[in-house]
């Protein structure tokens, strides 16, 4: 059964209605379950066996990380990697998000649709929406940032639209090793193709992914999908597309 929100949001949604109607948290949850068609929360975690919550996915990143984040439009990839970043500020950790797609007003907007009463940090979290964003800029930009600063990337086709840039393979090993170097951790989130077909497959995989030219995808140690309110992670194998 299709979830209406990704498990992180409805776990927030949960502790929400837990403080607010001053009820147990097992209540809050099971109640958020049969709004999702299921008789408890515990069964609803046992359908979506092999997912992983936002919770789980921030644990598994690690500084040198190169994380691809894909799927398609309306799935929630950018809130998570927002969400993301919002936990490691939480932990006293440094953040960037480079993006084309949206102005410093809209991710500030989502920010507070993640969580309304977090506080943005512009010392730890920063925003950057420059046409000049490459592996280049992002490496000139980070350069200082802290071991284990989070980094996100709104979206990895963008380094691949100007001719006047390296071609996109040369920029990722770039970035890969400037990842491995400084002890940062690079998420990339990805578009996939149009022809991605749900009914066929639940969650789409590398073969998915829209690449109009060549990339290594064996670059990125960790691979995340989301597909349905939920989120999967494969590891990728040593593979060009």
């Amino acid at each position: 059964m299709k979830l209406s929100a990704p498990l992180y949001v409805l776990k927030r949604k949960a502790r929400l209605l837990s403080r607010k109607n001053n009820i147990p948290l097992h209540e809050a949850f099971d109640h958020i379950a049969s709004e999702q068609g299921y008789s408890s929360w515990s069964l609803l975690i046992s359908k979506q066996a092999g997912t992983l919550s936002a919770d789980e996915l921030f644990r598994q990143l690690m500084p040198g990380d190169m994380v691809l984040l894909g799927a398609r439009p309306g799935q929630g990839k950018t809130l998570l990697s927002l969400e993301l970043l919002m936990r490691g500020v939480d932990q006293g950790n440094h953040g960037a998000f480079f993006t084309l797609e949206y102005t410093e007003q809209d991710v500030r907007e989502r920010l507070k649709r993640i969580r309304p009463e977090w506080e943005y940090s512009p010392k730890l979290l920063v925003f950057d929406t420059s046409d000049a964003v490459s592996a280049d800029y992002i490496m000139t930009r980070m350069d200082a940032a802290p071991y284990g600063t989070l980094i996100v990337v709104d979206y990895l086709q963008v380094l691949d639209q100007r001719r006047d840039k390296p071609a996109l393979m040369e920029q990722v090993e770039a970035l890969k090793k400037f990842a491995e170097k400084k002890g940062l951790v690079l998420i990339f989130i990805s578009q996939i193709d149009r022809f991605f077909n749900p009914s066929l497959k639940p969650y789409p995989d590398m073969y998915d992914i829209r690449l109009p030219n060549p990339l290594d995808l064996s670059l990125f140690n960790k691979m995340c999908f989301v597909q349905g309110g939920t989120i999967q992670m494969n590891q990728c194998k040593n593979n060009r597309i």
